[in-house]
């Protein structure tokens, strides 16, 4: 049975090295990666390699790393605070970290656990702010795993937050008492108006939004963020949209986005379903507005998710305008819309060179007027038309198509659920399109794709429309001949 409370058989510590020598003896792959990684500290780093391999020389050039140039002498570690035993050779690797814990300092030799004092650990840097990941003796490649797992997760923004926060700390602990003011204060720096401004890159607006916070005695304002959920799958959507899930108070969906990317935000968040889909929709485009409003007003952290993108066909522009009329601070997040993971789906180029160099986003129900819309002229001159939301009026958009001048022979692509694992492909010319309309099976969001361009796909997994065409035209041929 194991321990129930398992002990290290290392204990994690942050040693200082600013302005002190680390000597990495070796010249060789397993001297330039901890060079590499000491070089992400302000470590004086002390090289000490007679024979150095070109990339090192490089490093040791580019970085203002000191060179010794000679055999290795246990004088060459004097003055270091750590030393890494690098070469590559066994014997002298030992013969490092003998002189060293004779000096009194401790040693690291690569790939010989036996001989560290310490460990090197898989390293997330947001200077100031640092984590270091060791996994006692289960490897590096787990390390580096967690490492990359964590990595993802940590805005690249948060160390110039921290360096902000590190500024504000002793007029926080003057100015606020120690308890719920000084807690409130924090939380609303790192997750408030001056957190959004270091993530857009206006340090300035940081600091003054973080010398309003600590001046102000108003409750917290809310945000307001429209994200873009992506065309369904998990693993589409962006690491800022899901740092911004972890972090939210509310979130506010659409019906397209999955469960499982609902599910991804904070536990304990409330959840707000608002989806609207054909025929059927759960609260008017003015609820949504009015609700997103009250939220930010009660000071809330809103993540409002859109299918695809939000400011494709997402209603996005409705709402910024609602949150702008009413004084409520949000950004946009954007996602990958559907158009692009249909593309992908198909291995499909949607610019392909020599033949279409621009494109068109629309729906079909932009045919479904007495003129055509500016756009259809693009098409017939080559641009690649991604159709949302199009096959109930797939036969109406063939034939506006084909009536303006575009061939019946043109190559279309047909994805349903798009980037999902249940997704289904479909593929022919203009002249199929219209059967589309006749698919009952086809419940999930349906994406069209039509353009010359589209024939470069890859139709190894996909359906002939035109077989689903001739099984309905038979079937029909058949109950006209019924008694």
């Amino acid at each position: 049975m194991p321990h129930a409370n398992p002990k290290l058989t290392a204990f994690p510590v942050f040693m200082r090295v600013e302005g002190e020598a680390v000597a990495i003896v070796g010249g060789g792959v397993e001297a330039l990666a901890k060079a590499r990684l000491l070089d992400q500290s302000s470590a004086v780093l002390r090289i000490i390699a007679d024979v150095a391999d070109a990339e090192l020389l490089s490093f040791i050039a580019a970085t203002g790393a000191i060179r010794i140039d000679a055999p290795y002498d246990a004088a060459h570690l004097e003055g270091a605070v750590l030393v890494f035993a690098a070469s590559g050779d066994e014997r002298l690797d030992r013969r490092v970290a003998d002189d060293a814990r004779r000096l009194g300092i401790p040693v690291n030799a690569v790939d010989r656990p036996e001989l560290c004092d310490f460990f090197t650990p898989a390293l997330v840097n947001r200077a100031p702010v640092a984590i270091a990941i060791g996994t006692e003796g289960a490897g590096p490649v787990l390390a580096q795993m967690l490492r990359s797992r964590i990595d993802r997760m940590l805005s690249p923004s948060l160390g110039p937050l921290a360096a902000l926060a590190a500024s504000f700390r002793g007029a926080a602990e003057k100015l606020l008492p120690k308890g719920n003011a000084r807690r409130q204060f924090w939380s609303s720096f790192f997750q408030g108006a001056p957190a959004r401004a270091v993530e857009a890159g206006e340090l300035s607006q940081a600091h003054d939004a973080a010398a309003d916070l600590l001046l102000s005695k108003a409750p917290a304002s809310g945000h307001i963020a429209l994200v873009g959920a992506g065309p369904g799958a998990e693993d589409l959507l962006t690491l800022r949209a899901h740092r911004l899930l972890m972090e939210a108070d509310v979130i506010v969906y659409d019906a397209l986005v999955p469960e499982a990317i609902v599910a991804m935000g904070r536990r304990d968040a409330e959840r707000l379903p608002v989806g609207k889909r054909k025929g059927c929709h759960t609260k008017s485009q003015a609820e949504i507005n009015a609700l997103l409003v009250e939220l930010g007003r009660q000071g809330k952290r809103v993540v409002r998710l859109k299918s695809g993108d939000p400011l494709v066909f997402g209603r996005a522009g409705e709402e910024m305008a609602a949150l702008r009329d009413a004084g409520i601070a949000y950004d946009v997040v954007p996602g990958v819309t559907a158009a692009f993971a249909a593309a992908a789906d198909f291995e499909l180029p949607l610019t392909l060179r020599g033949v279409s160099s621009s494109m068109v986003f629309t729906t079909g129900h932009d045919l479904k007027g007495n003129s055509l819309p500016d756009w259809a002229k693009l098409a017939i001159s080559g641009a690649t038309v991604a159709v949302y939301m199009g096959r109930s009026v797939a036969a109406e958009v063939a034939g506006r198509l084909i009536e303006a001048g575009l061939s019946p022979d043109t190559a279309v692509a047909v994805v349903e659920n798009a980037s999902l694992q249940n997704r289904r492909r479909f593929h022919g010319t203009l002249a199929d399109l219209p059967s589309l309309e006749a698919r009952a099976d086809l419940a999930g969001p349906v994406m069209t794709i039509i353009g010359d361009a589209v024939a470069g796909a890859n139709f190894e997994r996909s359906e002939p429309l035109a077989a689903h065409s001739h099984e309905s035209a038979a079937n029909a041929a058949d109950a006209e001949v019924e008694p």
